[in-house]
């Protein structure tokens, strides 16, 4: 069963141990957002593991590039040649990967209690959630911002009747935005806050 946001919230805070852990269920007054990615072995939440884990903080109109999360972990045992065609990842470049541990400790420590913004945003929470919830008993209970969903609400208008066009390539052409190290964490992390700020900053796009 699954159960409303509102309450499996509730039941997490109740499960939080670590008094470190304690303030990220606490309501965010600040005006910063994290851009989050993960690449992964697979689509399939119930199967892919976690490759890489990129993070960058918006104040603003600023992408915070100097303020960034850049974490690989250790190979995992799922990682074949057709998951390398996707993400281009190979067992060598996670040669001085870090234990799922203690990424998920980093990341925490990174977003603590911010909104995280992403592209197929809940795909990555719940990818990390699958990691946290056996390890710490709770799930991130951060709001969340998915970047298609604030393009389309913003380009609507010009689509009235029709579909619009959400896929990545084309919300950052339609944005004259580049492509920084394409299905890199890092890389769809910076290019997805910039994305963002772009829209809810820039012109409308066309």
């Amino acid at each position: 069963m699954i159960l409303p946001r509102a309450i499996r919230k509730f039941k997490d805070k109740r499960a939080v141990k670590d008094p470190r852990w304690v303030s990220l269920f606490e309501q965010y007054e600040g005006d910063e957002v994290v851009s989050l990615d993960c690449e992964t072995t697979s689509l399939d939440v119930g199967e892919a593991s976690i490759l890489s884990i990129g993070a960058v903080k918006i104040k603003g109109k600023r992408v915070k590039t100097s303020d960034r999360l850049d974490i690989k972990l250790k190979p995992p045992a799922d990682l074949t040649a057709e998951s390398i065609k996707i993400h281009k990842i190979r067992a060598a470049d996670l040669a001085d990967g870090v234990s799922i541990e203690e990424a998920l400790e980093q990341v925490l420590e990174f977003v603590g209690n911010r909104p995280i913004l992403g592209y197929y945003v809940n795909y990555d929470i719940r990818m990390l959630d699958k990691f946290l919830r056996p390890a710490y008993g709770f799930g991130l209970p951060n709001k969340s911002i998915e970047l298609s969903h604030v393009y389309h609400d913003i380009i609507k208008w010009r689509h009235v009747g029709g579909d619009v066009d959400l896929r990545f390539d084309t919300i950052a052409d339609k944005l004259n935005m580049p492509m920084i190290q394409r299905h890199t964490a890092l890389g769809d992390a910076i290019s997805v806050a910039l994305m963002y700020v772009r829209l809810k900053h820039g012109d409308t796009p066309l």
